[in-house]
């Protein structure tokens, strides 16, 4: 299981940049790259896959147990040539001040995993040796062993600075990547623009290869990465389901999902179908709807054009289908959408209410949500961890199902309510993941089954 994690000083150092460019250099030496990203991103997953052509896989120290992320690591990296993790944030940067939980450095801590760290050292000279030098030094159970230059374009730039790094800090420097104005990748609100939204993100992608390919030692690198592991996947399936169907919409608007939630629905027995809201009349036949984040507000007017299967969803819902929806699925289930520009979109019409885009965040990061009563996902009391990540308020009368929890660095917590529940939809704001705790997907396909037994 050779495995390398490229992580950075601090957020927008460009290691998504390096992370695609050295998986599309490998892929194209026909190695078999197995891509991860700490951390709850759905956006920089899908850029893994383009580059490596293997499904990226989110492992996530708040959301899932530590077993879990062993198991999942030990599954999908078993038959891989090299798995490549991409860090989340800055190396140290994890939960509130705890730089040894939920950060990249206690992941790679977790999987006994290499670190490269990449460092951007634009008007940069010694003082990166001194910046190198603190991340090296701050935790000595960590490997770092090796540092990567972003925005280094010159070869006197890149020779001074390896230099002065591997003079006093004893790392290897293995290359640079130059300033390059066609490698961009486009940003909005909520972080990258999906990978499937760009025309040219296949050659963005392949520029990157090739400029890792010139300026970076790959052939270390994958050295680096050789280091033995014994990770054994001892997940238990309690209970097999048999026959059940679960719709999943999936398209431009909806697309934040967890390829583990699915696999893991999948092996307890689920049948997983794909819809899209935005082209498809109908929702397939199914036991269950599994609507996931997105940006429904980005394509809401082709969303609100598109009446008969927003009308097919609200039949379904109210004949009892078991409805799952997370942050972009909750604005979709609500009466209507308003957009920055106050234009108003009719929507399902599932959940009274309306989301109203915001300009700024309203709900960023880790929290719990606690049921004050029972839903399709778990009973009364019951706790389900997660993120919340929107700009956007949901405005309904509707009774809030979660007791929602944030602590905070100063040992406060914020408490607010979200969640709401209308025949067998539960839909809330909240992305979790069903390996965070199985009962939360034994109960999802329990709801199924009675709504099957049901109309037999």
């Amino acid at each position: 299981m050779n495995r390398i994690m490229i992580a950075a000083t601090h957020s927008g150092a460009g290691k998504t940049t390096i992370t695609c460019g050295i998986m599309r250099a490998l892929a194209q030496r026909k190695l078999k790259v197995q891509p991860y990203k700490v951390g709850p991103d759905y956006i920089d997953t899908s850029y893994h896959m383009l580059s490596s052509g293997n499904i990226s896989r989110n492992l996530d120290e708040f959301i899932l147990p530590g077993k879990e992320i062993k198991n999942i690591f030990a599954v999908n990296s078993a038959k891989a040539d090299i798995s490549l993790i991409e860090g989340v944030m800055g190396l140290f940067d994890g939960y509130q001040a705890d730089t040894d939980y939920c950060s990249s450095a206690s992941m790679a801590k977790l999987l006994n995993c290499p670190v490269l760290l990449v460092i951007d050292a634009r008007a940069m000279a010694g003082s990166a040796a001194a910046l190198a030098s603190g991340f090296v030094n701050f935790d000595k159970n960590l490997n770092i062993a090796g540092i990567i230059l972003n925005n280094v374009s010159t070869k006197s730039h890149y020779t001074i600075l390896k230099t002065a790094i591997e003079k006093y800090t004893g790392v290897l420097v293995l290359g640079r990547l130059p300033k390059s104005s066609d490698i961009g990748l486009p940003s909005r609100h909520l972080g990258l623009v999906m990978q499937n939204e760009l025309d040219d993100a296949e050659e963005k992608i392949q520029r990157m290869a090739e400029l890792v390919e010139e300026n970076m030692d790959i052939d270390k690198i994958i050295e680096i990465s050789s280091k033995k592991a014994d990770f054994k996947n001892d997940r238990y399936i309690h209970k097999k389901y048999h026959s059940l169907i679960l719709a999943v919409a999936k398209d431009e608007a909806f697309n934040f999902y967890y390829q583990d939630s699915l696999d893991f629905l999948s092996d307890i027995g689920v049948t997983i179908i794909y819809f899209s809201p935005l082209k498809d009349e109908k929702v397939p036949i199914c036991d269950g709807i599994y609507i996931g984040g997105g940006y429904p507000e980005v394509f809401a007017k082709q969303l609100s054009s598109n009446s008969n299967i927003r009308q097919h969803i609200k039949e379904l819902s109210s004949l009892g289908v078991p409805v799952y929806a997370e942050c972009g699925g909750l604005m979709y289930l609500g009466d209507s959408l308003i957009d920055n520009d106050s234009n108003e979109f009719e929507m399902c019409g599932v959940l009274e209410g309306k989301s109203i885009m915001s300009k700024s965040l309203k709900r960023f990061g880790y929290c719990s949500g606690e049921f004050l009563e029972e839903t399709i996902l778990g009973k009364k009391g019951d706790n389900v961890r997660g993120h919340e990540f929107h700009h956007s308020v949901f405005e309904t009368d509707l009774s809030p199902v979660y007791k929602m929890k944030k602590e905070k660095a100063d040992g406060t917590t914020d408490i607010w309510s979200g969640g709401y529940t209308v025949n067998n939809t539960f839909a809330s704001y909240l992305h979790t993941h069903f390996c965070s705790d199985y009962k939360i997907a034994y109960s999802f396909c329990e709801s199924m089954e009675r709504y099957r037994e049901s109309n037999n």
